[in-house]
């Protein structure tokens, strides 16, 4: 009786540990699926910081290069004519108004005369040129020795007058400027006769009047 006593116990010990080692086990991976649980939740947490973030700062950039190119929109400034072949010509800044190539061109005249501040006394009446351009721009600076020579040396034959249209630029849409400098004749009577875009030298004005009568 003794020794069967013995064996059950024995057995009996054999059953606690095997259970003890199996609840051990059983608590090491439950262990091991929570860390992992919280691991890739913390990933996850990461992750979605990071790409919260560079939706914000491509969000941000976007605002700012909208309001940028509203700004030089709203800002940009008249362009002049220049005498280089390979240059761009820009006009005044007023809608309807386009770069043009430096190259002498001829314009159609808006449909109608246009007709410049007419003299009262008809007998002094004399053919008019007006240069409309601005202060500033390359071929407007090379055209201002040429008007102050032409109106003293010519002043019996024709008026010259000069029109800045960046300072003033309501006789720009008046008289249809695309590009600037823009010359214009006009007959003693006010008619338009010619207008010429870009830089125009003496000769060619002068070899202008001649051709147009006068």
């Amino acid at each position: 009786m003794g020794g069967d006593e013995k064996q059950a116990k024995n057995r009996q010990s054999v059953r606690l540990r095997g259970r003890m080692q199996q609840l051990c086990r059983q608590m090491q991976k439950r262990s091991h699926n929570v860390s992992s649980a919280d691991n890739f939740e913390i990933i996850f947490e990461v992750i979605a910081m990071k790409l919260i973030r560079n939706i914000a700062i491509v969000a941000v950039l976007v605002v700012a290069m909208g309001v940028v190119v509203a700004i030089k929109q709203s800002k940009k400034p008249i362009e002049a004519d220049t005498p280089s072949d390979n240059s761009t010509v820009a006009g005044v800044a007023d809608p309807g108004v386009e770069p043009a190539s430096t190259k002498p061109a001829t314009v159609v005249p808006p449909s109608g005369p246009i007709s410049p501040p007419a003299k009262t006394d008809s007998t002094q009446a004399l053919p008019k040129l007006i240069d409309l351009g601005a202060g500033k721009c390359i071929p407007c600076k090379m055209m201002a020795p040429i008007l102050e020579d032409l109106e003293k040396t010519h002043a019996d034959k024709f008026e010259v007058q000069f029109i800045d249209v960046w300072q003033n630029p309501e006789p720009g849409r008046k008289y249809g400027i695309r590009v600037i400098p823009t010359q214009i004749f006009f007959a003693p009577d006010g008619k338009e006769l010619f207008r010429h875009e870009g830089f125009f030298g003496k000769d060619d004005i002068l070899a202008k009047w001649k051709e147009l009568g006068f």
